[in-house]
């Protein structure tokens, strides 16, 4: 099997390995494709060389089927078409006896606390898999992960239909978020700065603006009849982005805090008073996240076909990585089987 590998010092490389062997209550999978997402070109940059231990098989967006099953495993087969979510917890801490195991204190983020599916073979516990609907193409499916991060966050922003919806950030998160709160119905307009992502935008139907443009208050007071938007999504990772979400809220708003924030953020409470506003964080999700999020990728509800900008093979890794880092794509997904063909 061949497989990547984060090094350090903004280095992957690909190497030769022998495949894991599933243990018991095992399966292994032999992966498809997987997504590059923000976070592992954070991982690319250092910026959590704190909590990677190197050398390291990173990827958590993915893909495949099931090519061996170990002992005790119950319900799967061989063949079977399968994506992982990612989340392996403890079951003891105070938050997974609370019901809240998806952040869980001591949480093993597979693809980032340990090996993940930058792989061609990858043997992971079956209580992560998710099975995939019928139909649905692999390379689509690799979209599913982050798509659930987007069905969680509408989620805990209660977006009703017929409510006015701004997602403040247009990078791939910002677009899925935008697209399933379409889904429910909701009246979307996403504030993005890059032109290129404002055209990605625009052509999968969503409605979008920049938001430094002189008139943009002003649209902004008319699309929602002077009253301000329901539900606001940070998705920027920018103080301007915090500032943006928090200004265009209607009385009794609610901001939804997705994007991570690496240094703390200054937040207008007097708005936040004035007004009323509800702030929710935002983490990860839950499986009834994931099998929603496969469920609308499999009905095109989510346009995971348009989002993918590149498929490359597992060799081709380093540059995959490049041309995210550069900004023009938008989903890059690595053939982790070879021709990057999709």
């Amino acid at each position: 099997m061949r497989r990547a590998v984060y090094t350090g010092d903004r280095t992957v490389t690909v190497e030769d390995c022998a495949c894991v062997p599933p243990g018991r209550g095992q399966v292994r999978i032999e992966v498809a494709y997987t997504g590059i997402c923000g976070t592992d070109l954070h991982i690319l940059h250092g910026a959590m060389d704190n909590r990677v231990s190197t050398p390291a098989v990173i990827g958590h967006e993915m893909s495949g089927r099931i090519a061996e099953v170990g002992p005790g495993v119950e319900g799967w087969a061989v063949g079977d078409r399968v994506t992982v979510m990612p989340l392996d917890w403890c079951g003891r801490c105070p938050a997974c006896r609370a019901g809240h195991s998806h952040i869980c204190h001591n949480l093993n983020f597979v693809g980032i606390d340990s090996a993940g599916s930058m792989q061609s073979s990858w043997t992971v516990p079956e209580r992560l898999l998710v099975r995939l609907p019928d139909g649905l193409p692999l390379a689509r499916a690799a979209l599913v992960e982050p798509t659930a991060v987007a069905v969680h966050d509408v989620r805990r922003g209660q977006v009703r239909a017929g409510e006015k919806v701004i997602v403040v950030g247009g990078g791939p998160v910002g677009l899925l978020v935008a697209s399933v709160a379409s889904a429910a119905s909701a009246d979307v307009l996403v504030l993005e700065l890059d032109e290129r992502r404002r055209e990605v935008a625009s052509r999968i139907g969503l409605n979008t603006m920049d938001p430094t443009a002189e008139d943009v208050a002003q649209r902004v007071e008319e699309w929602t009849a002077g009253a301000g938007a329901d539900v606001a999504f940070e998705v920027s990772g920018s103080a301007s982005g915090i500032a943006s979400a928090t200004d265009v809220l209607a009385v009794r708003g609610r901001l939804v805090m997705v994007a991570i924030h690496s240094v703390p953020r200054e937040v207008n409470l007097f708005r936040l008073f004035w007004r009323e506003l509800t702030i929710l964080g935002a983490r990860v999700y839950e499986r009834e996240d994931f099998e929603r999020a496969a469920e609308l990728v499999a009905t095109g509800q989510v346009p995971a076909a348009e989002l993918i900008s590149r498929i490359v093979p597992l060799d081709d890794v380093a540059s995959a990585f490049a041309a995210l880092d550069s900004g023009g794509e938008v989903k890059v997904l690595i053939d982790c089987q070879g021709s990057g063909r999709g």
